[in-house]
């Protein structure tokens, strides 16, 4: 099946907002598909870091990481709380763009317009299970490869081989399965060298949608509680996690606030001032 255009010229919305150092868009589910949509029929390079608190706070910890986010093409409002900090400093109109929420509508608008998709990451197994579960559900969805990194390092020649690869497939979408921050990294270190026009870090979203792990209930999502869910599913695993990232990002948050706030209201008054004079 080949690709249908788009048909009328899109309108690209690029408003960012700064979240703690990091650039994140402050769109909707419907600016993300256009601006995606808009890459595949220029031909473009690009990667999407989707983005919640946690890779906020890796940010911090990481000045190359906070680089990548920042260069990307796009860096989605993963979690509610970017959602609404990004509201409360003026991006008004910022939506949750989920990363499982952003694959399912991608998906199903690749199934219509005959985008191929590649997937790259998750466990043992899961994305062939992930391709079989989207085939089945989604009409004409063309996944033409998947490949499961080992946990090591690539050598060289391994990733050499799995770049040629993706390339010999001809995606327009390579999705990536990591966790924050293998994901971003691995898409940075590849721009240039993979000529899909796009790759989305979309992490535990191959798991949500191959069925292979449960999402938080939607009621958890709204009121950001997902990370609660989560860490009571895999607590081992994520409690180290979750220790230094809800409080961290919640002070850091509110202080941020503050002081933008407070110089908010110093502006004013040195304005106010001037025009009395």
């Amino acid at each position: 099946m080949e690709v249908h255009p788009v048909n009328a010229a899109p309108r690209l919305r690029n408003d960012r907002g700064d979240v703690l150092g990091v650039n994140v868009s402050a769109i909707t589910m419907d600016d993300a598909i256009t601006t995606l949509e808009h890459w595949i029929s220029e031909g473009r390079r690009e990667y999407v870091c989707v983005t919640g608190v946690h890779g906020v706070m890796e940010c911090r910890r990481d000045p190359l990481l906070r680089k990548i986010h920042n260069e990307a093409g796009m860096v989605t409002p993963d979690g509610v709380p970017l959602v609404h900090f990004l509201r409360l400093i003026g991006k008004k109109r910022t939506q949750r763009v989920y990363g499982p929420d952003l694959m399912r509508k991608m998906t199903a608008v690749s199934g219509q317009r005959g985008y191929r998709q590649f997937y790259y990451g998750g466990g043992a197994g899961v994305a062939e299970k992930l391709k079989e579960t989207l085939v089945g559900a989604v009409p004409g969805l063309q996944v033409i490869g998947t490949f499961c990194p080992p946990f090591r390092k690539m050598t060289p020649e391994e990733d050499r081989a799995v770049v040629d690869a993706i390339n010999a497939a001809r995606p327009h979408i390579v999705w990536v399965g990591l966790s924050t921050p293998k994901q971003e990294r691995w898409m940075a270190e590849h721009l240039g060298r993979i000529d899909a026009p796009v790759m989305v870090g979309v992490g535990a979203a191959f798991d949500f949608l191959a069925g292979t792990k449960s999402q938080a209930p939607e009621w958890m999502q709204r009121h950001a509680l997902e990370w609660l869910f989560r860490l009571s599913s895999e607590p081992r695993r994520l409690w180290r996690r979750y220790a230094y990232i809800v409080p961290g990002f919640a002070f850091l948050a509110v202080g941020e606030l503050l002081r933008r706030a407070v110089c908010s209201r110093g502006f004013v008054r040195r304005a106010l001032s001037r025009n009395c004079h």
